[in-house]
């Protein structure tokens, strides 16, 4: 034979298997024969297509990153790793086997392919492409190319390895190695996270800049962009955001139950382990012939596992329903501190915020925020992190007590069962979410038609509304097959991972046996503790779209504790001789006050403190309210709204509320003094009566006394009447008069009104324009200057004339109705 042989002198390519570990000529022969497949054929049909159907970046959408020259100084080590690899060898002077030779040509024109690749997904990008990250091909590359450095850890206890270091060959060969192994790892992480291509698809990108150069700086175009953002995106932060709602601080016992459910789920893992050992002990012992004593004491301890265990993986048995039940515990608090804080923050939020807020979607953001919480923590801690841990246990034993091929078999399995399907879940989430518009949309529809059926029925359009409501039942079929059809394919690909794994280790197991090295339980072992391993899996898919949605669920409760406060000023306790000054003030609130839009009640809600003024000040007696507890200036204020809304509660509780401490006779005091007293006795329930959701079994006038009948019963040094009586009729309107005379007596009063016979007896009287005192004084006074205010009066007293006469008018033509008609003889009347 001339020149040096392909592999050693001693080996065959022939033999995979050799001493302990893999054949290095098999070894180094594969691995470069697949990487250069990947890259060369894949990557030039990648390059076709990005030459093709692509388009060259522009230079200002390519993101500046170190990582991506780290991702590129990496891959060129790599190749240059392969060059002096082979060099060295070469100059070695021993003999140079040519899968060495082969290994390091072929290596170095794969990496040569993969540089190049990097390098064209930077420049350029396929425009209908809406994905963001590496391709494909590039990814299976990288990922290929770690594994096969992973597996060199099988051929541990091989002396034709490097793992000795016995000699300058071997110590140099384990650090190329390890150099390969390093770089391979970093460009498989780092290609996850793509650094050196834009984050976002580069249509979006092109369009907003588009928009931004047509209109200005707007919005972005697509305003569902960040909910296209991964919902795993920062889940170190949204982790430590659910830490301390797991964590009772300050509740000793909870921290116990806490700790206890902890070692509890460990436990379970060390049985998962003991349960199919056990099972090929008894195997094994009836097969050997051993002793009934022994026999039974394995049998006992085995169901004793099984009884602790429970049905396949621990889903009901009695550790698992301990745990569970020491956990209501520790949920119960996490629903409570959620939910408490939340409502208290809620309630701290300013006026313009309220005012903005959609009440539905809120309380389903707190609903779904809490049992998502509840549901992440109950799924990752004891769901996902179990299922891990008995993944690596596994392997680890497995490696331990048979060898490492077992280890290998599970460790594939395993690693393409999560991959498979994290990404199969991700791609069928779009019909999903498709499938619920589209019966959303078919609901609707139907909603919408029943709704309106007299329209329908107007113009004949029932089989229009029926065939408009079949094409939305047949559009939503189509997604829900392809909803159904994904989940089969999902199904179907885990049954064949699950299979192939099992039909690797079986037949293994098998040949092992046959060669004397296994006894039957340890074939029985491997088929009882994969099956076992593979039942929590069947759930990941679940158990993953679960997670995904808390996730966003959770995100939108704390967008709510992100809110801002309203200003909160840690001053003094505010003292009140009720004297108010306002000097120049400002707000940036818009006002909506009735016809004028002059501002009156934003100047009532400035004083109240629900906006701070952006200039100026607000004095009460020589106090600025800003620099004041909010609390403490509250306290002495008491408001009658134009809108009074009361809780869905009885009348007497809805008084009390202006002061929970009173009595029921203070309560009806205040109720007599509002004039509502007489009133509510002709109620069969009296005090008792039920005011419905928002007061609504009470006429506008029933509320607003009880609004004034609770701000009596405060009993503040500054009521603020915002239209207090506006919904009231004249007899009852002038009783309440004359009882804020009384109520309001020794106390500064400010009265927003539009009829201003209801003010004629104020100290003073303020004139509002565009946000500005246009005129104050007396009543008489103003009317003497003939300004707005006169202006004001003659108009009201004009329209009280009017009205005064449309009534008589209207009795006298009831009166002449009344009269027998007269009839025209030869006339009709129509």
């Amino acid at each position: 034979r001339i020149g040096p042989p392909y592999c050693e002198a001693s080996a065959s390519i022939s033999e995979a298997w050799l001493e302990g570990g893999i054949s290095p000529c098999f070894y180094f022969t594969l691995v470069p024969t697949v990487l250069l497949t990947l890259s060369f054929f894949f990557g030039a049909f990648h390059c076709v297509c990005y030459r093709r159907y692509g388009t060259e970046m522009e230079p200002k959408f390519v993101p500046r990153s170190r990582l991506y020259g780290l991702q590129l100084a990496v891959s060129l080590l790599l190749l240059l790793q392969f060059l002096g690899g082979l060099v060295w060898r070469a100059a070695g002077g021993g003999e140079l086997p040519g899968y060495v030779v082969l290994y390091g040509c072929l290596s170095m024109l794969g990496w040569v392919w993969a540089v190049a690749l990097l390098r064209l997904e930077r420049r350029r990008v396929l425009v209908r492409d809406r994905t963001r990250g590496h391709s494909t091909v590039l990814l299976l590359f990288w990922a290929v190319a770690f594994s096969a450095e992973n597996l060199a850890f099988v051929s541990w206890a091989s002396p034709y390895w490097w793992w000795g270091l016995e000699n300058t060959q071997q110590q140099v060969e384990f650090s190329l190695w390890l150099m390969r192994y390093l770089g391979t790892g970093t460009l498989f992480f780092l290609g996850l996270k793509a650094p050196g291509l834009p984050r976002r698809p580069y249509m979006l990108l092109i369009n907003e800049d588009e928009r931004d150069v047509e209109g200005g700086t707007g919005q972005p175009l697509l305003s569902g962009a960040e909910e296209s953002q991964s919902t795993w995106q920062d889940f170190g932060q949204k982790v430590r955001l659910l830490v301390p709602y797991m964590w009772p601080r300050g509740n000793i016992l909870l921290q116990g139950l806490v700790l206890l459910c902890l070692c509890l789920l460990g436990l379970e893992r060390v049985i998962n382990v003991f349960v199919p050992i056990y099972y090929k002990n008894i195997v094994n012992e009836l097969t050997d012939g051993s002793r009934w004593k022994t026999l039974v004491t394995t049998v006992c301890v085995y169901v004793l596992l099984k009884i602790l265990q429970g049905g396949g993986a621990g889903a009901s048995g009695f550790i698992s329903n301990l745990r569970s039940f020491l956990w209501i515990r520790v949920q119960q608090y996490t629903n409570r501190v959620v939910q408490v804080r939340l409502f208290g923050h809620l309630h701290s939020l300013s006026l313009r915020w309220h005012l903005g807020r959609r009440t539905g979607d809120v309380l389903r953001s707190i609903d779904r925020g809490t049992s998502s919480i509840n549901t992440l923590l109950s799924y990752i801690v004891f769901s996902i992190f179990p299922t891990i841990a008995d993944i690596v246990i596994s392997i680890i034993y497995f490696i331990t007590y048979f060898n490492a091929w077992f280890g290998l078999i599970i460790f594939v399995c395993m690693f393409l069962y999560l991959t498979l399907t994290i990404i199969i879940t991700e791609w069928r989430t779009k019909y999903r979410r498709d499938m619920n518009t589209q019966d959303n949309n078919a609901k609707s529809k139907a909603v919408d038609s029943l709704l309106n059926f007299e329209t329908v029925k107007y113009y004949n359009a029932e089989n229009y509304e029926v065939n408009r409501f079949e094409d939305a039942i047949l559009k939503y079929q189509i997604s829900e097959w392809k909803t159904q059809a994904s989940l089969a394919f999902l199904n179907q690909t885990q049954n064949l991972i699950v299979g192939s794994g099992l039909l690797a280790g079986s037949l293994l197991c098998a040949y092992f046996f046959q060669e004397g090295k296994f006894k039957l339980g340890d074939f029985i072992l491997f088929g009882t503790y994969i099956i076992q391993l593979y039942t929590p899996l069947n759930w990941f898919g679940t158990y993953y779209r679960i997670i995904q949605k808390s996730f966003i669920d959770m995100e939108s409760m704390f967008k709510l504790f992100t809110e801002e406060e309203e200003p909160i000023s840690h001053g003094k306790i505010m003292r009140v001789n009720r004297e108010i000054g306002m000097r120049r003030i400002t707000s940036s609130s818009s006002s909506s006050v009735g016809q004028s839009g002059c501002g009156k009640s934003t100047l009532l809600r400035l004083l109240f403190r629900f906006y701070d003024v952006q200039g100026g000040c607000i004095r009460i007696d020589g106090q600025d309210i800003s620099k004041v507890k909010q609390v403490s200036l509250r306290a002495h204020i008491g408001v009658v709204p134009q809108d009074t809304v009361l809780f869905n509660d009885n009348i007497r509780d809805n008084i009390r509320y202006g002061r929970i401490s009173a009595s029921d006779h203070e309560v009806e005091a205040a109720a007599i003094a509002a004039d509502i007293h007489k009133k509510i006795q002709t109620f069969p329930e009296g005090y008792d009566t039920q005011v419905g959701e928002r007061g609504l079994k009470l006429s506008g006038g029933e509320k607003q006394r009880v609004a004034i009948a609770r701000t009596i019963l405060k009993a503040p040094q500054i009521i603020l009447l915002d239209e207090a009586t506006s919904a009231l009729d004249t007899q009852t309107e002038r009783n309440i008069q004359a009882s804020l005379i009384k109520v309001c007596s020794n106390r500064t009063t400010i009265v927003v009104a539009h009829r201003l016979s209801t003010i004629i007896g104020a100290d003073q009287i303020l004139v509002l324009s565009d946000g500005q005192i246009a005129e104050r004084g007396r009543h008489d006074e103003l009317l003497a200057k003939g300004g707005l205010y006169c202006d004001m009066w003659m108009k009201q007293q004009h329209a009280q004339d009017s009205d005064s006469a449309s009534d008589t008018e209207a009795k006298d033509r009831k009166s002449e109705k009344l009269q027998p008609p007269s009839v025209t003889a030869g006339h009709r009347s129509h």
